[in-house]
């Protein structure tokens, strides 16, 4: 049954012009939409689609904040020239996707229900669940109530929001430097974070958002971590931690970006030990939180675990 999660904010929605997008460095991935999705269909849908449509495995790319699919380029190559299909998706107020000014739209279950009618909507099964950040925290969600639809976990630097489990200092200095620069610099975090990028590369991270207006979904992301049991999305990351650690029954890879302040190490050491048979993750000695950035090494280190 589908959960009417957002209200009518026709007025405030904001598309970013195409021409923001005519020079992404790598990314040359024609753009697919969806303009009705159940439940949203005064908002337009970004995604992408890779590879052929009938191969045997789907890899479901899920970004968080404050980038886009443009994190996941690298990866998408090499998986789609393995002959897998790949699907990375733009929340909305992300990307390509349109963006709600009004920051009270974005909620955990704005968010959740989206994925969940993309993938009814594309019909994707044997899908590989390629996450980070808010990517994870939503998408590490949906297995229990679509056990049929996923096979794989590719997992780096997230966590799951169970509201129980005390936020690190690293998580909250984010927070509060988020909450403070409400027009934050995405080209420049990106470029500060992961040195290796080309100042065109940074650029491309900032593409989908000519003003602040357009960043109300950047913003409010570290605000719907709960933090507290009671808050929205609380409950099902609880219940999706006691259905990864019991009943999940696919392959899982993890790799972890050391030098990550925020969700780091010893965050994704507690987030293995909830996940069914999965194995020690891969260390990236020298990425940070953005490890996707280093995206040609995790893919082909996840094709050979998954064999």
């Amino acid at each position: 049954m589908l959960v009417i999660v957002w209200r009518d904010f026709m007025a405030d929605i904001l598309r970013t012009p195409d021409e923001r997008f005519a020079h992404l460095p790598g990314f040359r991935f024609p753009p697919q939409y969806i303009i009705d999705l159940p439940g949203y269909q005064k908002l337009r849908l970004h995604y992408l689609d890779e590879g052929p449509r009938d191969a045997d495995h789907v890899f479901l790319c899920l970004h968080g904040q404050p980038t886009w699919s443009y994190l996941y380029r690298k990866m998408i190559s090499v998986f789609a020239g393995a002959g897998h299909r790949v699907v990375a998706v733009d929340f909305f107020g992300f990307g390509r996707s349109d963006k709600p000014s009004d920051e009270s739209v974005y909620t955990f279950l704005f968010h959740r229900e989206m994925l969940q009618r993309f993938i009814e909507r594309l019909d994707l099964r044997a899908i590989t669940l390629v996450c980070h950040d808010w990517g994870g925290v939503l998408g590490l969600t949906l297995p229990m109530d679509m056990p049929d639809r996923f096979s794989r976990f590719l997992i780096m630097n997230t966590v799951l929001g169970t509201g129980d489990a005390i936020l690190g200092q690293g998580f909250l200095n984010w927070r509060a430097w988020s909450n403070d620069h409400p027009d934050m610099d995405i080209a420049k975090l990106l470029g500060r974070t992961c040195k290796h990028l080309t100042a065109d590369e940074c650029a491309a991270y900032a593409a989908p958002y000519p003003c602040a207006r357009y960043k109300a979904g950047v913003r409010r992301f570290p605000n719907l971590v709960p933090d507290r049991p009671g808050l929205p999305g609380a409950e099902l990351s609880r219940r999706a931690r006691t259905w990864l650690k019991s009943q999940w029954q696919g392959q899982t890879f993890m790799t972890v970006g050391m030098k990550d302040p925020v969700l780091g190490p010893s965050i994704m050491h507690d987030l293995r030990k909830t996940i069914r048979y999965c194995p020690p993750f891969l260390e990236f000695t020298e990425a940070g939180h953005f490890v996707p950035e280093w995206g040609d090494e995790v893919a082909r280190q996840a094709l050979k675990a998954f064999g």
